[in-house]
């Protein structure tokens, strides 16, 4: 497949190597297009960019590269959207610093959705890994596609919720899109290909470099209406997104959680410095704007031993305290709840109550 001439020399352009994002907007500013950068001399360009930067320019980019992309497009899952086509995403316009292009694979439909962000812990537990999915899929039920990072735990789980639904979910990778990290997602990105959509700032190639996943944080808020953060640590790099969707003028939300959970510590942070929050997805629809009728839980069908479990992590030996039982009653109880998905072991003995 042969590159039509503008997206040509948009690739040309963008792959310039040491060509960083603030060049390329001078250049922009200054010359217009990509085509007419392309077309200065290196004198020129040697005003406004470093010598080696200019030099590349005059020299022009890899022709493999070129031809690598080009062998990309003739799937017709994949595009690539510069800054200037009527299909970006007009929200990341309204973001300090836009990609100036875009690849995508999926349905681009979804680039210009209203959308939730929904983000949080690699390391995530089993109820947040619930909390994630279940309200990812009530957004997804109300219209809004779920925009989330591909990585393990929260992100995944907010992926698989968006898919239930007709909102679907949008994921921002910080690789090439020839590349899946994690490898475990790979077939979670399979179905965001068929059924939603993924997309990537990042050249073909380009592996898993830890700068990149910051930097890409700031498309999951920016294509965002708000940013939905479910469990953090105090070092998260959901933090970032959700300081990054407060620089965009984005609604940020959070879980609480327990007290004693390391995973609750962000969330909690949050909410100190002014994040919403939430305890069902119906909190984060009302304040976009959206409505979705919640399923009620039957209180008649959870087990007596929820009365002594709490809400809580706690050992089997304060819970033989509290209810009267044995060990040994405890142990079968315990078990046969776990199977049941209705609470989940932890680290030290403990179990803890999924709602």
């Amino acid at each position: 497949m042969a590159l039509e001439s503008n997206l040509r020399d948009w690739l040309k352009f963008i792959l310039t190597p040491g060509l960083g994002s603030e060049g390329q907007r001078k250049l922009l500013q200054v010359f217009g297009s990509p085509t007419a950068v392309l077309q200065q001399p290196h004198s020129t360009l040697n005003q406004y960019v470093r010598q080696p930067v200019a030099r590349a320019i005059a020299e022009g980019v890899d022709e493999a590269a070129l031809a690598s992309t080009a062998n990309w497009l003739e799937d017709p899952l994949n595009r690539i959207l510069t800054v200037a086509d009527a299909d970006y995403p007009q929200a990341l316009l309204n973001i300090p610093d836009p990609p100036l292009l875009l690849y995508v694979k999926g349905r681009l439909d979804l680039l210009n959705t209203a959308s939730l962000a929904i983000v949080g812990s690699r390391n995530a537990t089993t109820q947040g890994l619930r909390n994630a999915e279940a309200f990812a899929k009530s957004a997804s039920e109300a219209g809004l596609s779920v925009v989330s990072g591909l990585a393990q735990g929260i992100d995944a789980a907010a992926h698989r919720g968006g898919l239930q639904a007709a909102g679907a979910s949008v994921a921002v990778v910080g690789t090439g899109l020839d590349k899946v990290y994690p490898a475990s997602n790979r077939e979670l990105a399979h179905q965001l290909a068929q059924q939603g959509c993924i997309i990537s700032e990042f050249p073909l190639g380009t592996p898993p470099l830890p700068a990149n996943f910051p930097r890409r944080n700031r498309i999951i808020s920016g294509l965002s209406l708000g940013c939905l953060v479910v469990e953090a640590s105090l070092q998260s790099g959901s933090l970032i997104t959700a300081r990054m969707a407060l620089e965009q003028g984005r609604d940020v939300f959070a879980i609480p959680g327990s007290i004693h959970s390391p995973q609750s510590k962000g969330c909690h942070s949050l909410i100190k410095q002014g994040a919403k929050l939430v305890e069902s997805a119906q909190d984060i629809l009302e304040e976009l704007g959206y409505h979705h009728q919640p399923i009620a839980a039957d209180p008649s069908t959870e087990h007596p031993l929820f009365d002594h479990l709490g809400f809580d992590p706690v050992d089997t030996e304060t819970l033989s305290q509290r209810s009267g039982l044995t060990v040994a009653e405890l142990s079968a109880i315990l078990l046969r709840l776990e199977l049941e998905g209705a609470i989940a072991p932890l680290p030290g003995g403990r179990y803890q109550r999924i709602t």
